[in-house]
């Protein structure tokens, strides 16, 4: 052991054999003030090498612990580390980082340890640095630890150098590591456990982490806002979203919070920092101050109080939740965070440094809603039938509410559908009813239960032929899906219909809840991929974030133009220059939508009457023509010889014409009811 000041001594050497009680009483260190000279220390270990040491298949590790700041270079340390010695740099209370990061071995994760007051180094310091590399034999290779990323091949140089041939795309970091900063904008807010359950030890490591993570990936230039909360029986607001001046304040903050103990009220806590930890005073004069919401939740411990109606309540406030914790507590955090994607574990707490990356590519992937800026025309089936029952019908339609308020809904963007079906089929509201999602919340609220049988294959072809057209709001050109949401009865009938659907280019994913008949939704699924498989009805609001994502991933596949066929009346959709075009027949317009043979009602005055007379093309080179009308659902028949009151008109309606007046006059009670 040895004290770093203006002079360095041996207390005893590495050849002296105490017991365990004789090595506390030879450890008798006294302050003896002085500059810190780092440096001179390092040299003196370099010059004296391990006095009294072993063979050198013995590791060899030097553990420097400092609370200042050299007045001296620390180069030396470069030099220890090629004699293959292993540093760890322990910092005390504010220690000066990039300096504890030149000191240490690589990598400099597992090798730099804080402590924020001397005791905690006591309290805390022993497990970390008895579980880590201390005492597991140190590679000889300085390779083994794969330094390299993204595919590069380290090479060794030395005891302890490498180097990394880094693939193209990578060069620019010698560890061939991407970029590391946050490239998105969010409102972040670290909400982190306090409570007796975690001990000082593990908040001290959280308060690393959470250092470790602002350091790594925030710049300057960042634009994010950032917040700090503790909690344990009640929350602290340690530092509100965006109140500080820069990273150097940010980290005094983090610095400043204190242990506070106490029992572990994870739902009390969520739904505080719903409420009230998301006014922010932006950092940045160019971050907007409605960027998506973003909660790090940071616990080692389960809840004493309820989070399953927290979380949810904090998700539909379009917060988003990442959890990180140990392994152990993987299942609680997915119920937390709704989607097992934004939970983050580690299996000892010495891994949670390594998972910095992990949780800056998380805060980016919630950046915005839904989709992003893919367009998407989405339909929900919900299953309304006697098998799923008036209660759990309401647990449907809820999870259709919570997922449908991820996305943005306008003519833009997203819309959304909804049809029901049970005892009979209804379209509640269209693709183009709604332009908001105010107005979809509305209507989803709204919808009743119908009970009855269920037949998903009615519903499938109903959405096929009824709501996903042109006609109702279907835009060419836009990723189509329809969502599936049932137990499983009734859709014996639906494995014809989804492949139709899914071959005419709409995507079809089923959400099978209970015991429901597996090989039965995959058939209308079309592959694993598409399903959801959920326990029961309680368990739905934990896949909300699944589906969406499911989904946009579908939403972000290249679009054919003619599937689903923008042609109405039997068009045929042929695609052209990165566009399509519509061939009619009998039919024009860009989509077929109107007939050539129009109602064109000709007034003519007869003797004061009015009569209406259908102009319809007449082929004189036949003696009958048949003329199918656009209007009617019967053929009119035309003497096309007689142009005289000897016409005859033969139809269902029309079998004692002798008259052209007469047939004017009945022919008036048609055209007003059908055409005009």
């Amino acid at each position: 052991m040895k004290t770093v000041s203006w002079c360095n001594l041996f207390l005893f050497k590495l050849n002296v054999r105490f017991l365990q009680e004789q090595t506390y009483s030879a450890i008798t260190l006294q302050a003896r003030g002085g500059s810190t000279q780092t440096g001179q220390a390092l040299k003196y270990i370099l010059r004296k090498g391990f006095p009294g040491g072993r063979n050198t298949t013995v590791p060899r590790i030097l553990i420097v612990l400092t609370d200042g700041k050299s007045q001296g270079t620390v180069q030396p340390a470069s030099q220890l580390k090629e004699e293959g010695i292993t540093i760890f740099a322990v910092g005390i209370k504010y220690p000066r980082w990039d300096e504890l990061h030149t000191l240490a071995s690589l990598p400099t994760e597992q090798h730099v340890l804080f402590a924020e007051h001397f005791d905690d180094a006591v309290n805390g310091l022993y497990t970390t640095l008895t579980s880590t590399s201390v005492c597991t034999a140190v590679p000889s290779d300085p390779c083994d630890s794969q330094p390299c990323h993204n595919g590069g091949t380290c090479i060794p140089d030395g005891l302890e150098k490498y180097r990394c041939v880094c693939p193209v795309g990578f060069g620019g970091d010698p560890n061939c590591a991407p970029k590391l900063s946050l490239d998105c904008s969010v409102d972040l807010l670290f909400l982190v456990e306090g409570s007796s359950n975690v001990s000082l030890e593990g908040f001290l490591r959280y308060k690393s982490f959470m250092r470790r993570f602002v350091q790594t990936v925030l710049t300057p230039d960042t634009p994010v806002n950032v917040g700090l909360a503790q909690y344990s029986d009640d929350v602290r607001m340690e530092m509100k979203i965006g109140e500080y001046r820069g990273i150097p304040e940010l980290l005094q903050s983090i610095d400043g919070m204190r242990y506070r103990g106490g029992g572990t009220r994870t739902g009390k806590a969520l739904s505080y920092v719903a409420q009230f930890g998301f006014k922010s005073t932006p950092v940045f004069a160019d971050v907007q101050d409605d960027l998506p919401r973003v909660v790090v939740l940071m616990t080692d411990s389960g809840s004493e109080d309820s989070v399953t109606e927290p979380a949810k309540y904090t998700r539909d406030r379009e917060i988003f939740i990442i959890g990180v914790g140990g392994e152990f507590l993987k299942e609680d955090l997915n119920k937390i965070t709704g989607n097992p994607q934004r939970t983050i574990t580690y299996s000892s707490p010495q891994h949670l440094l390594s998972r910095i990356l992990d949780l800056r590519s998380k805060i980016c992937s919630v950046d915005s809603q839904g989709c992003l800026a893919q367009s998407l025309d989405l339909v929900f089936a919900l299953d309304a039938s006697d098998g799923v029952g008036n209660e759990n019908f309401y647990r449907l339609r809820d999870f259709v509410r919570s997922t449908s308020v991820q996305f943005d809904i306008n003519r833009d963007v997203t819309q959304i559908g909804l049809v029901t079906y049970g005892r009979e089929l209804s379209t509640m509201f269209a693709l183009d009813t709604y332009d908001s999602g105010t107005r979809v919340m509305q209507a989803i609220n709204q919808v009743p239960y119908i009970g009855g049988r269920a037949s998903t294959g009615s519903a499938l072809l109903h959405i096929h032929d009824n709501v996903m057209t042109v006609q109702k709001g279907a835009r060419p050109g836009v990723n189509k899906a329809i969502v599936v949401i049932t137990d499983g009865a009734g859709g014996d009938d639906a494995a014809v219909p989804s492949q139709r659907i899914r071959n005419n280019g709409i995507s079809v994913f089923v959400v099978g809840i209970g015991d429901a008949q597996r090989d039965t939704l995959l058939k209308i699924a079309g592959s694993e991929d598409h399903m959801i498989p959920v326990a029961s009805y309680e368990d739905l609001k934990y896949f909300e974030d699944v589906l969406v994502q499911k989904v946009c991933e579908e939403a972000k596949k290249a679009v054919n133009l003619c599937k689903p066929s923008p042609c109405m009346n039997d068009g045929i959709c042929t695609l052209r220059n990165g566009s399509y075009r519509c061939e009619c027949r009998g039919w024009e317009g860009p989509h077929c939508e109107n007939s050539k043979f129009s109602c064109v009602l000709l007034e003519k005055q007869l003797k004061h009457t009015i009569i209406y007379v259908f102009f319809l093309y007449i082929n004189y080179k036949k003696k009958f023509k048949h003329l199918p009308h656009p209007c009617l659902n019967f053929w009119f028949v035309f003497d096309s010889k007689h142009s005289s009151g000897s016409n005859e008109i033969l139809s269902d309606f029309l079998t004692s014409c002798n008259s052209l007046t007469l047939c004017g006059q009945r022919l008036i009670k048609i055209a007003k009811a059908i055409c005009l």
